[in-house]
C-alpha cells in the first residue's frame, strides 16, 4: 500500500506538474522516492524527547496531545508514519511483531495527512472486543459531557460524543463467516 501511495502521488505530480519537485508556499517538497518511513513512537521521541510509552494506557490522549499537536506539522517532506497503537486503530490488524500496535500507516506531506491505510482486522473475536471497548470509552466520555464537564482535548469535542454508538452485529457476523486478508487506503 505504501508503494501504491507513492506511485499514485508521483504519477499525479508528473501528470499535473511535470516534475517531482513541488514548491508549496515557498517550501520545496521532493516527491522523489523512496519516502521516509518512521514509527509514530520514534517520531514523537525525535520531536519531543518523550517516550510514547510513558503515557501508559491513555494512548489516545498521547496521540492528540503529542503527535497531532507537535509532530504532524514537522512532517513537511513525504513521510509514512507507521505502527499506530491498537487503541486508535479499531479496524486494523494487530502488528505481527509488536504487541499493542497495528499494521497501519498514515502518509503526511506538508504537515497534513494525505492518506491512511492498514491491514484489515479479520478476526471477529478481536474485532468484537475492540468495538466493545470503543463503545465503553465513547459512553464514558458521553456521560462526562452530559454532566457538563468540559473536555481538555480540544474545541468541538462535545459534538464527537453527542450521538449513540451501537455494536455493528451485521459486520461482526460477516467476519464470523470469514474474510480473506485485505488492506485498504483512504
Amino acid at each position: 500500500m505504501m508503494i501504491m501511495a507513492e506511485e499514485i502521488v508521483t504519477q499525479c505530480a508528473i501528470a499535473t506538474h511535470g516534475n517531482l519537485k513541488i514548491d508549496y508556499q515557498g517550501t520545496e517538497i521532493s516527491l522523489e522516492r523512496p519516502w521516509r518511513r518512521e514509527t509514530m513512537h520514534s517520531l514523537v521521541k525525535e520531536a519531543t524527547g518523550i517516550d510514547f510509552n510513558s503515557f501508559g494506557q491513555d494512548v489516545e490522549a498521547a496521540k492528540i496531545a503529542v503527535f497531532e499537536t507537535v509532530v504532524e506539522s514537522t512532517l513537511v517532506q513525504p513521510t509514512f508514519v507507521l505502527d499506530y497503537p491498537v487503541e486508535i486503530s479499531p479496524l486494523a490488524k494487530p502488528h505481527r511483531s509488536h504487541a499493542g500496535l497495528t499494521e497501519r500507516f498514515e502518509l503526511f506531506i506538508c504537515g497534513r495527512e494525505i492518506g491512511n491505510a492498514f491491514s484489515e482486522l479479520t478476526d471477529p473475536i478481536d474485532q468484537r472486543s475492540r468495538f466493545e471497548n470503543q463503545i465503553k470509552q465513547h459512553n464514558a466520555k458521553r456521560a462526562t459531557m452530559a454532566k457538563g464537564v468540559k473536555s481538555t482535548e480540544g474545541e468541538g469535542d462535545e459534538d464527537d460524543y453527542s450521538y449513540e454508538v451501537a455494536l455493528d452485529e451485521d459486520f461482526l457476523t460477516s467476519l464470523e463467516y470469514g474474510m480473506p486478508p485485505a488492506s485498504g487506503m483512504v
